[in-house]
């Protein structure tokens, strides 16, 4: 990675501890830089054998890289969710639901459903005659397939009611899209 000037060396970030980590993105300005530390930062949650606590440390730092890319654009705030719900669920699948609402499945739930434009009705009848659509509305049915993507794996760590049967109706949506 490059501070600021092609001429200048790569930064290998790979074997940086997080607390470092964690001062490079308080600066950190260049897309790039912030990509790298969410994936070093994901990839340290996901598979090192340190303690829960250290990995929930880990996964804290990529999601705030992750809030810190570009957005503004429908494709760059879907990719930006579907990074940050597929983290989440994966954290709370594998170290556990906890008292921080990115941690809380019901608020994972809350935030998925909030991020979806469409319902899934509307969302399987637009599907249907995909082929008829314009590029941009078979580009918003691909953005939320790709944002229901954890869905499958989210929903059986939700409580019974409204928030499940909605999500578990984009389960079904979901093989339908584009």
């Amino acid at each position: 990675m490059n501070d600021t000037y092609d001429d200048q060396p790569v930064r290998d970030l790979t074997a940086w501890a997080v607390d470092r980590l964690e001062e490079a993105l308080a600066t950190a300005r260049d897309s790039h830089e912030l990509e790298c530390i969410r994936v070093i930062a994901q990839s340290r949650a996901y598979g090192c054998g340190d303690p829960d606590s250290a990995r929930l440390r880990w996964a804290k730092l990529s999601l705030k890289a992750n809030d810190r890319l570009p957005g503004g654009t429908s494709w760059n705030d879907a990719r930006k969710r579907c990074q940050s719900f597929a983290l989440r669920t994966w954290i709370i699948q594998h170290v556990g639901p906890g008292t921080d609402p990115d941690w809380d499945p019901e608020a994972l739930a809350a935030d998925t459903l909030a991020a979806l434009t469409l319902t899934p009705g509307r969302a399987h009848s637009l599907s249907t005659g995909r082929h008829d659509l314009p590029a941009e509305r078979i580009g918003e049915l691909r953005r939320h397939k790709n944002m229901t993507a954890h869905v499958d794996h989210l929903v059986h760590l939700v409580p019974s009611g409204p928030t499940k049967d909605r999500l578990s109706a984009w389960i079904d949506v979901r093989k339908h899209l584009p």
